[in-house]
C-alpha cells in the first residue's frame, strides 16, 4: 500500500496526522516519519536531520544536560520532571561541551526529540546497534510511563533516556544518538518468528567472540572507528566448539545463521526463554527492512553477558529470537540501499562502529 499525500493544516499541527499517512496497520516507514516530522507530530528544538530517519526508525538525539540519579526509576502516575528534586538527582551534567557518563553509575538525559502522537499511532524505543555493542544499557522513559521504552498511543510530551554504562564510560555531547525510536499503528502484531543459534566455528580464523576488558579509557562517541580493539576487547577463542561465560562479564558473539530482514517486514530480537540459559542475549534489538537484502547475508551480533554463574555455551546454541512485523509499506530506503546509513549491513563477527574493523 503506497502512503496518501499529506493534507495541508493550519500551522503544520498534528491535529491533523491521521491525515498524513495509510491507514493499514504496522510499523510505519521511513516516508511516513518523515511525514510526521513534516506535520510536527515528531518535534525537536533542533532542527531534525535526513540522516536521523532510517527504514523503520528514527534515531534520537540526547539533549543539553546529564542528571546522575541516586536510583533508575519509572515515573509511574508522574511526569518525569517532577520526579527531579534534590531526593533523586546527585548532580547535572552539561552536555553542550561533552561530559563523562560513568561505569556504575545511572543518569536521566532529556532528549531533543517530544512528541504529539495522534490516538492510532504508539511508539517503542530500543538502543542502538552501536550502543549495546559498547554495553551502554540505555532505555526511553516517556511522562507517566508504566514501562520502559514504551511510548502509548495518543502521547503528547517530552522523551528522556536513562542511561546506565556497564563496561565502558563514554564521552557524550548534546545530538549523540544512543537509542532509536520505531512507530506503529495499531497493535503489535507478529508475523513470524526465527530462533538462531551461536556459531563457534568460525570459517576464517579462530577467534568466536570478543570479551570487554574492564577499566577501560573512554569511549567517545564522535570517534568513529578511532578506539584501538586490543585497548578495550580481547579476542576469545572456542575449544571444542565451546566457550565459557565468566559471570557478570560482557561478550560480543555472533549467530551461525545468516538474517535477512525482506523489505516489507521488520523485524526485532526478542529475549530469549529462559530455560535455554543462564545468559542475556541481546540489548540492542532493532533490524530495519532490508537488512541482509544486498548480500543475500548479514549475521546476528549478540552482546551477551552471563549471569550469576560460569555459564557453557556450544557452537549451535540456541541463544535468540527473531520476530517479525509488518511495515504498512515497503520503505523508501531500505536498509544497505543505495543512500542508506547501513554501518552493519552484510556483518559478520563485527564490534561496535567505534572500534577498528574485526569482521571474520
Amino acid at each position: 500500500m503506497s502512503p496518501t499525500t499529506p493534507a495541508k493544516s493550519s500551522g503544520g499541527k498534528a491535529s491533523n496526522a491521521s491525515s498524513l499517512v495509510t491507514m493499514g496497520e504496522g510499523v510505519l516507514p521511513d516516508h511516513e516519519l518523515r511525514r510526521l516530522v513534516d506535520r510536527g507530530v515528531i518535534s525537536s528544538s533542533a532542527s531534525i536531520k535526513d540522516d536521523q530517519v532510517q527504514p523503520a526508525s528514527l534515531d534520537l538525539r540526547l539533549g543539553e544536560v546529564a542528571y546522575r540519579l541516586r536510583a533508575s526509576f519509572l515515573p509511574g502516575q508522574k511526569v518525569v520532571a517532577d520526579r527531579l528534586d534534590d531526593t533523586m538527582v546527585m548532580h547535572t551534567l552539561d552536555l553542550t561541551g561533552g561530559s563523562v557518563l560513568e561505569t556504575g553509575c545511572v543518569y536521566l538525559v532529556p532528549l531533543l526529540e517530544e512528541l504529539s502522537l495522534p490516538k492510532d499511532l504508539s511508539a517503542a524505543a530500543n538502543p542502538k546497534s552501536s550502543t549495546g555493542r559498547i554495553d551502554v544499557f540505555v532505555r526511553a522513559v516517556a511522562d507517566n510511563g508504566q514501562a520502559f521504552d514504551a511510548v502509548p498511543a495518543g502521547y503528547k510530551g517530552p522523551l528522556y533516556a536513562e542511561i546506565s554504562p556497564r563496561t565502558f564510560s563514554i564521552l557524550a555531547r548534546t545530538g549523540d544518538r544512543l537509542l532509536q525510536l520505531r512507530v506503529r499503528r495499531g497493535a503489535k502484531a507478529e508475523t513470524r518468528e526465527m530462533v538462531f543459534s551461536l556459531d563457534l566455528h568460525p570459517t576464517d580464523g579462530d577467534v568466536v567472540g570478543y570479551r570487554a576488558k574492564r577499566h577501560s579509557r573512554v569511549v567517545d562517541l564522535k570517534a568513529i572507528a578511532a578506539h584501538q580493539v586490543e585497548d578495550f576487547w580481547e579476542p576469545v577463542k572456542a575449544q571444542g566448539g565451546q566457550i565459557v561465560l565468566d559471570p557478570g562479564e560482557f561478550y560480543i558473539l555472533a549467530s551461525k545463521e545468516k538474517i535477512v530482514i525482506p523489505v516489507d517486514e521488520a523485524a526485532e530480537m526478542a529475549p530469549i526463554a529462559p530455560e535455554l540459559g543462564e545468559f542475556r542475549a541481546h540489548y540492542a534489538g532493532f533490524f530495519d527492512p532490508g537488512f541482509g537484502v544486498k548480500q543475500k547475508s548479514g549475521k546476528a551480533v549478540l552482546e551477551v553477558r552471563s549471569r550469576e554463574v560460569p555459564f557453557i555455551l556450544e557452537d549451535g546454541q540456541p541463544v535468540g529470537r527473531l520476530v517479525f512485523e509488518k511495515m504498512t509499506s515497503p520503505p523508501d530506503v531500505p536498509y544497505g540501499a543505495e543512500g542508506s546509513y547501513a554501518t552493519y549491513q552484510g556483518q559478520g563477527l563485527r564490534l561496535s562502529k567505534y572500534f577498528g574493523s574485526t569482521e571474520d
